[in-house]
């Protein structure tokens, strides 16, 4: 006897404090921790800095205004898989799923938690131990592969956040609310400490170094600030169980994204009144660095607690997020079908946060993370420039869809993250080829996979826009 009981689905649990905790959280990781003393490295000064960060933020909020219309006319779970298929077809919302599942997003996941131990080493120096060796050539550099007590740990802070958020959306959104302000918290107080500070000089803001400069070394700067912008459009992933989408959407992407230019901008500003421009440049950790300025090893300790609270944030939110790709394909039957199953009680999409978060914990293990993360933002970019392109696609072929939030500056806007998007990917190809194409050809590597489920979908249901997804109340 067949079952005709209707399927569970995924509920809209997350309130619009919930979805700008996302974005927030998501971006902010340990990228502006980091990334300044290499981008001054390739521009020389802190006005050029500045110019940059204000360039990469200005190109993400043009890619949020353009996804936010997107995302409130299609407020389904999976984000860019759902705008990618709509106006291109689902073989082009495949690739991205597929991408994210097996790369992107997991490998950032993986980076996120290996970067909280690697901070969490100062505390606990144990970490940073090796607990066994694999003496196969399977290591980075074909050599052997070290096992190391912060890899373990990190895993298991993958698996437990994926547990957290396989029991319930509202519970995974109120820690990411919960965990943001935190963050947010140790970041103005940092802000505010390098403002203040009487080792501070405005003088150091028109220090310079020499290098080589040019377009070059504005785009090699621009990647960097773009790493540290990525995520802002997580929070499209998970449409689908936020209330009011039509409203929350639009507002999270816009107020969030603008948030974190804002906090990117005073943060720099902290660094390089404390700072000059050579001493940001050879900083590795350039917040521990002005910090420790000020306080000493006391302030580079703050620094590693502010660093391992932002991951924190930014892994919770990956994980909400990110695992609405896969059940997004599953359920139109272009992933493994179990992956679409919605936990009768909990309402999420729980085989699919099992099986990122699984998969993110292996990645780990393998050490080869950050290879594989760097090959698809080539990609990657691609695939955000052709989703700004979307916004005109549809509004070209699907004229009647409702439409509750309309970019503003259209079409400008969307022309213009598309030629900014264009201009980051032909400067990854022209600078790193061996890297990009290897990227091209690990996500070119699901196609198999995706006419293999496509005939066996088509087999079933005779229909690519079904599949089995579960009713969204």
């Amino acid at each position: 006897m067949s079952d005709n009981s209707p399927k569970p689905g995924l509920r809209r649990d997350l309130g619009l404090w919930s979805a700008v905790a996302i974005v927030i959280g998501t971006v902010i990781g340990s990228g502006i921790f980091r990334v300044s003393s290499k981008m001054v490295a390739e521009v020389g000064s802190p006005r050029a800095v500045f110019l940059v960060w204000i360039f990469g933020g200005v190109l993400s909020l043009f890619g949020a205004l353009t996804y936010a219309e997107l995302a409130a006319a299609m407020p389904e779970a999976g984000g860019e898989y759902v705008y990618l298929k709509a106006a291109y077809g689902p073989m082009w919302g495949f690739i991205y799923g597929w991408t994210q599942m097996w790369v992107a997003k997991s490998g950032s996941i993986a980076t996120i938690a290996t970067l909280f131990f690697v901070y969490c080493a100062n505390f606990v120096p144990i970490l940073d131990g090796v607990l066994a060796t694999v003496r196969l050539p399977i290591g980075p550099g074909g050599g052997p592969l070290e096992i190391r007590y912060g890899q373990i740990c990190a895993m298991a802070l993958i698996l437990a956040l994926g547990a957290i958020n396989y029991a319930g959306v509202k519970f995974g959104g109120r820690m990411q609310v919960a965990v943001t302000a935190l963050k947010l918290g140790l970041i103005g107080g940092m802000i505010a400490i390098g403002v203040l500070a009487g080792q501070g000089s405005a003088a150091n803001l028109g220090s310079s170094i020499p290098v080589a400069g040019g377009a070059a070394g504005f785009f090699t700067a621009l990647v960097a600030a773009l790493w540290a912008y990525d995520g802002w459009n997580n929070v499209s992933m998970v449409s689908s169980e936020i209330r009011q989408p039509q409203r929350s959407l639009p507002r999270a992407l816009i107020a969030g994204t603008a948030a974190v230019i804002g906090i990117y901008l005073l943060t720099n500003l902290a660094y390089f009144r404390v700072l000059p421009a050579h001493d940001v440049a050879v900083a590795p950790r350039v917040a521990a660095e002005m910090m420790s300025r000020i306080f000493g090893a006391l302030g580079a300790s703050a620094v590693s607690v502010a660093v391992m609270v932002s991951t924190f944030a930014a892994l919770n939110g990956s994980i909400l997020s990110g695992a609405r790709v896969p059940y997004a394909m599953a359920s139109d039957g272009l992933f493994f079908r179990r992956v679409a199953e919605v936990h009768p009680v909990y309402r999420t999409p729980g085989v699919s946060i099992l099986a990122l978060c699984g998969w993110a914990a292996l990645l780990v293990l393998s050490g080869r993370f950050e290879e594989l993360y760097t090959y698809v933002m080539f990609a990657s970019w691609i695939l955000y420039g052709m989703t700004g392109i979307a916004v005109l696609v549809l509004r070209r072929r699907r004229p009647e869809m409702p439409r509750p939030y309309k970019t503003l500056g259209y079409p400008w806007v969307p022309v213009l993250f598309v030629l900014g998007a264009a201009a980051v990917v032909w400067f990854t190809l022209l600078h790193s080829p061996r890297e990009s194409l290897l990227g091209l050809a690990i996500i070119l590597a699901g196609l198999p996979f995706y006419f293999h489920w496509r005939r066996k979908f088509r087999g079933e249901s005779g229909d690519l826009r079904g599949g089995f997804p579960g009713t969204i109340v």
